[in-house]
């Protein structure tokens, strides 16, 4: 064998072993698996149910300020104690009230003798009002004298008039004196339990702008309300007196009931959602549900019985038919239907359908062509088995 033909048949060799090598090492091709299952359709309840997220709170709750600026002297309450109404809770330091009270009550003295001085002054300037007429009559005096003496008995009777206003105006003041002294003694509103107090002893208050609050007061914690915000695209469904059941996580295990009680109209903007707020009243007589806790809340929007349901997805599943053909069923559809597809041995039926509301996993159909049990396709999600029938790793 010369030189020549042993190149040529070493080329041959290697030209196979790589053409080998790489059939090996290809990526292997996937094999689909098909491209939908079975589900049956089942008969049974439906419930349509509004999710949402709300907060748990008291349904009636007071917050106790203070009208007056001063020091907290004291205080007779504390965290979680029962109250009754006009019941002491606060007091804040009244030195300074009584003391402005006193100044007040000596202007309103003041202005006392002040107007019986002034009366005394309206009877003199009379007296003499009148001796200079009776002069004037039997021309004793010019007429000047007897005008100069009306013109002062007339001034009496104002000065006495400004004096009275200037008494009231210190009553007045007194009053207000006393109404202050008595805002430093803060009483409860209502029979309740305290959940917040937000002072301490030897804090300053400032009722200058609004009054502070001291104190807030629930009224009755055996009821409460979650205070649940819904998604403008369900308010709609929400109405007073549906059923609600919620969670809360503090109790992991448990279901608490409620009832819608009000929709409120006033709409709140979160990121761009536009939500509303529902009011749902709840027995708490064991009290385990306290103020602030986060509710996880569903509400029954509406409920069928004994009705055909199906999974969404086989709503949603398209076979793998023509385009032409697919279009020619769609035609076919009227308003509102939707169509799923019946699985008869190998092939798959197209069956007109009407969806009625939709649960949490299960959507109502409607149909007379259906039947409990009846098989329907719902896609899968596709997935690529890889397979190697022979082969080694060169690399």
């Amino acid at each position: 064998m010369n030189i020549k033909k042993k190149i040529l048949l070493s080329g041959i060799v290697v030209v196979a072993l790589a053409t080998i090598a790489w059939w090996l090492q290809k990526t292997p091709q996937a094999q689909d698996l098909p491209a939908y299952t079975q589900v049956k359709v089942q008969r049974g309840d439906i419930t349509s149910v509004v999710s949402a997220t709300g907060t748990v709170n008291p349904i009636n709750t007071v917050q106790v300020g203070s009208q007056v600026s001063g020091t907290v002297q004291h205080l007779h309450a504390d965290f979680n104690d029962e109250v009754k109404k006009e019941q002491v809770i606060a007091q804040i330091d009244p030195a300074v009230f009584r003391a402005k009270l006193a100044e007040a009550e000596a202007n309103v003295k003041s202005a006392e003798a002040s107007v019986e001085k002034a009366k005394v002054g309206v009877a003199d300037a009379k007296r003499e009002l009148d001796r200079q007429k009776s002069l004037f009559k039997k021309q004793l005096v010019a007429e000047n004298l007897r005008d100069a003496a009306r013109y002062a008995y007339d001034s009496a009777r104002v000065e006495q008039q400004v004096k009275e206003a200037a008494l009231a105006q210190a009553q007045a003041a007194r009053e207000r004196e006393q109404v202050n002294l008595a805002y430093t003694t803060i009483y409860a509103p209502i029979d309740g339990v305290i959940i917040s107090r937000d002072v301490d002893v030897g804090q300053t208050v400032a009722a200058s702008l609004q009054a502070p609050t001291l104190f807030t007061i629930a009224k009755d914690l055996t009821q409460m309300q979650v205070e649940a915000e819904v998604d403008e695209s369900f308010i709609g469904q929400v109405r007073d007196g549906m059923p609600v059941t919620f969670s809360v996580f503090a109790y992991p295990g448990r279901t608490f009931k409620g009832v819608v009680k009000q929709v409120r109209l006033h709409p709140t903007v979160e990121a761009g959602v536009v939500k509303y707020n529902s009011i749902i009243h709840v027995d708490n007589a064991d009290l385990a549900l306290k103020p602030g806790m986060t509710a996880t809340v569903s509400i029954e929007a509406d409920k069928r019985q004994q009705v055909m349901q199906v999974p969404p997805s086989a709503l949603r599943f398209v076979p793998d038919l023509p385009e032409d053909e697919l279009a020619v069923l769609r035609k076919q559809l009227k308003r509102n239907q939707r169509m799923l597809w019946a699985v008869d041995g190998d092939d798959l039926v197209p069956v007109a359908v009407t969806t009625g509301i939709r649960g949490e996993r299960t959507v109502e159909v409607i149909s007379d062509q259906l039947r409990e049990g009846m098989l329907v396709a719902v896609p899968e999600k596709r997935k690529a088995a890889r397979k190697r029938s022979i082969g080694l790793s060169l690399f």
